[in-house]
């Protein structure tokens, strides 16, 4: 539809379900709560990153493409997710992993996304900082450069905002998907609530629906950045994302929708409302969520919930983007269970 003009490889098992969270909507006896379940995308035990990574990789290829480079912190799902399907285009991977949270348990830095990166054999080099974008992509640059000189042909994934996002179509895409879900089980969404990091999720979400007319707000929780900064992101990359399927000024201020009140103490931290979240649906409706990402965006959704923001009656859905793995990076969940 919007996305048929540009280069895609076939990645993710979709459309993936959207479900009604029965025992969680009567335990809170508020709105009806459904997830959209992108945690089941395959590739490497799923998530978003799927959706993304077929304009990436659909582009690489058509730039006759043999190595991809990314990069990103020790338990990103991004990273892992590109390692596996360069591996299942029989392309070559090499990873930049940026050091940005410290101080965590041995498994942070063993379990999880590190373990299966080696475990699909990604050549993996260190970026010493955390929080440092442009200089992340600075030296996956340099790799690849030095790929080029040896007669490579690389392809860049960048992290920082500098870039086309072509990623973020994955997402046109699936907003084109879910509402043609709700059409089917005549469901009027009242907002979508996801998690909110690069942004190329939440931007590529919002497009397609304004892109399709309609004004659900898209409500993202933020885990790296606060309000100000991520709300200013989301509206360039938004923009950048419209004007790639042949919109102008679609995008306003006022359809950037962002809440930063779960983000302390930072990004990969731990946190009594992110605990209980994880706890409630793991315990509710067997759904794993993560601790980096949709658990603080589920967290923020049941603080919304409690404060009377959302109403009985309506329709919110959460969008899960997956990052169960990460789990095997925090032993002491358990321990800390509320």
């Amino acid at each position: 539809m919007f996305t048929d003009k540009f280069a895609r490889v076939e990645l993710a098992h979709t459309p993936t379900p959207l479900e009604y969270l029965k025992n969680l909507s009567r335990k809170l006896n508020g709105p009806k709560i459904w997830i959209k379940r992108d945690d089941c995308t395959g590739l490497a035990m799923g998530g978003n990153k799927a959706r993304q990574l077929e304009y990436y990789l659909g582009h690489a290829l058509q730039q006759g493409a043999d190595t991809v480079l990314t990069t990103g912190a020790i338990q990103s799902n991004h990273v892992r997710m590109t390692i596996a399907a360069a591996r299942k285009l029989n392309l070559e991977v090499e990873v930049l992993i940026e050091q940005q949270v410290s101080g965590r348990k041995v498994q942070y830095y063993q379990s999880g996304n590190p373990f299966l990166m080696q475990l699909m054999g990604a050549k993996i080099h260190h970026h010493p900082q955390g929080e440092d974008e442009e200089g992340a992509d600075t030296a996956l640059f340099s790799i690849a450069q030095r790929l080029r000189a040896n007669g490579k042909k690389p392809y860049v994934i960048p992290l920082s905002e500098n870039y086309q996002p072509y990623g973020s179509l994955g997402y046109v895409d699936c907003a084109v998907e879910l509402l043609k879900q709700c059409n089917k089980l005549s469901l009027k969404a009242d907002a979508v609530v996801l998690a909110t990091g690069s942004g190329a999720t939440h931007a590529g979400l919002l497009t397609g629906f304004r892109a399709l007319g309609y004004d659900t707000p898209v409500l993202g929780f933020c885990t790296r950045r606060d309000k100000i900064a991520q709300a200013q992101r989301l509206l360039k990359k938004s923009l950048q994302v419209a004007s790639m399927i042949g919109f102008d000024n679609l995008i306003s201020p006022s359809d950037i929708c962002v809440d930063d009140n779960m983000l302390s103490p930072g990004y990969g931290q731990l946190t009594p409302p992110l605990l209980e979240a994880i706890d409630l649906l793991a315990q509710y409706e067997g759904v794993l969520l993560d601790p980096t990402y949709t658990g603080k965006a589920m967290a923020g959704m049941l603080d919304l919930i409690e404060r009377k923001r959302f109403c009985q009656g309506q329709n919110i859905i959460f969008l899960h983007t997956g990052g169960a793995p990460a789990l095997f990076g925090y032993p002491e969940i358990l321990d800390l269970q509320p």
